[in-house]
């Protein structure tokens, strides 16, 4: 009868990985982690945490977490991105803020009220809107 024995490979020395030989472009410093760009777009697109979280699927405190840092945003990116109607390099890349195409939900939701008025109030409502645009043009024309 034979005994088996265990012969280790014959090197079995660590092997230190190579330096990268690629040339990787530099990305733009920003001082604003990509959770604080989360919370700036979730913010200026009018969203809770609780809203977005619904519109992801998650629990509000997975939002809060990935937005202060604690957990690291990796393919849960896509979902926010695709909640919050923008490209995943908005949120990844610090370019700045996201210019907005669409009203806020903020002004979408007074948008709603605003119709659900009678049509009298409606066209007061929107003369005072008009009337006071016309001044905040005036008053900025005369600062430039």
């Amino acid at each position: 009868m034979s005994t088996l024995l265990f012969h280790p490979p014959r090197y079995t020395a660590f092997i230190m990985p190579k330096a990268s030989k690629l040339k990787l472009m530099p990305l733009p410093h920003s001082d604003e982690t990509p959770g604080q760009r989360l919370a700036r777009i979730r913010r200026e697109r009018g969203f809770t945490q609780i809203e977005l979280a619904e519109k992801t699927g998650m629990v509000q405190t997975l939002v809060s977490d990935y937005e202060r840092g604690k957990l690291r945003l990796n393919a849960m990116i896509l979902r926010f991105a695709t909640a919050l109607e923008v490209s995943t390099d908005a949120l990844l890349q610090p370019a700045g803020p996201v210019e907005s195409k669409k009203p806020s939900r903020k002004v979408l939701r007074r948008l709603e009220q605003i119709e659900s008025l009678p049509s009298a109030q409606q066209s007061a409502l929107l003369r005072t809107i008009d009337t006071f645009l016309e001044g905040a043009a005036a008053r900025a024309a005369r600062r430039a």
